[in-house]
């Protein structure tokens, strides 16, 4: 079955070169329904499922932002943002609002397929199939749920990729960087505040058991079995 992609765009050239190039090179293993506007794109979300979203930032009606956080509310859809907006400020919100990825406008047509492709690759395969166990926390990647002392938890997508590593690699000290590139992807160049900005939102969102994430200093992050203070054991 082609993956099921949508690209919401203003510029209608941009959507045809796109589409274009996209059916060329897939050869029919990717599909992509395009949107001019903010406020058809969230009508196609709505009614719809896809496996991955393109959006501009700047958009007639609804921009780019507000769509990626009305998608976050309901789907893990992979979100790559297309845009002239690079400032690090503009990044990093959008990754708190849950994106999984930017290409800059004027953008390589390669590179925004290769993108694509990595992010579906990853959607499909970033966590094994067994439930993952680490003290009070039971994590699900089949279900793609989080139990917490046998109680549901909510989380954003980013928060779930990052628990997801951490309890595949339990009592382990996982630096920033490794999460950056696991995470977010080898292009992604933004500084460490925003792992700690999920890490953060991570243990809130856990509760008690978010004591298990435990912050090693100049080292970066470990998930333990019991929570605990700072510890500065070495990886393996």
């Amino acid at each position: 079955m082609p993956a099921k992609l949508l690209l919401v765009e203003d510029d209608n050239q941009i959507r045809e070169i796109v589409v274009d190039y996209f059916n060329a090179k897939s050869e029919g293993s990717m599909v992509i329904t395009t949107a001019g506007d903010g406020q058809k794109g969230l009508e196609l979300i709505e009614s719809d499922t896809f496996d991955l979203v393109m959006l501009d930032i700047m958009l007639p009606h609804i921009d780019g932002f507000t769509l990626c956080r009305r998608i976050r509310k309901t789907k893990d859809t992979p979100i790559l943002f297309l845009t002239a907006r690079t400032s690090e400020e503009d990044m990093l919100y959008g990754y708190e609002l849950g994106c999984d990825d930017y290409i800059r406008k004027p953008f390589s047509l390669a590179e925004l397929y290769a993108k694509v492709s990595a992010l579906l690759k990853r959607a499909q395969g970033t966590v094994s199939k067994a439930e993952l166990n680490c003290g009070d926390i039971t994590l699900n990647p089949v279900t793609l749920s989080v139990k917490v002392k046998g109680e549901d938890i909510e989380l954003a997508p980013k928060e779930f990729e990052i628990l997801a590593y951490l309890m595949n690699h339990k009592n382990w000290v996982i630096s920033r960087d490794t999460l950056l590139d696991r995470i977010w992807g080898e292009d992604y160049f933004g500084s460490g505040r925003v792992v700690d900005n999920h890490v953060k939102k991570l243990r809130r969102a856990l509760g008690e058991a978010g004591e298990q994430i435990k912050t090693v200093i100049s080292k970066g992050y470990k998930l333990s079995e019991t929570g605990g203070d700072t510890d500065e054991q070495t990886n393996r």
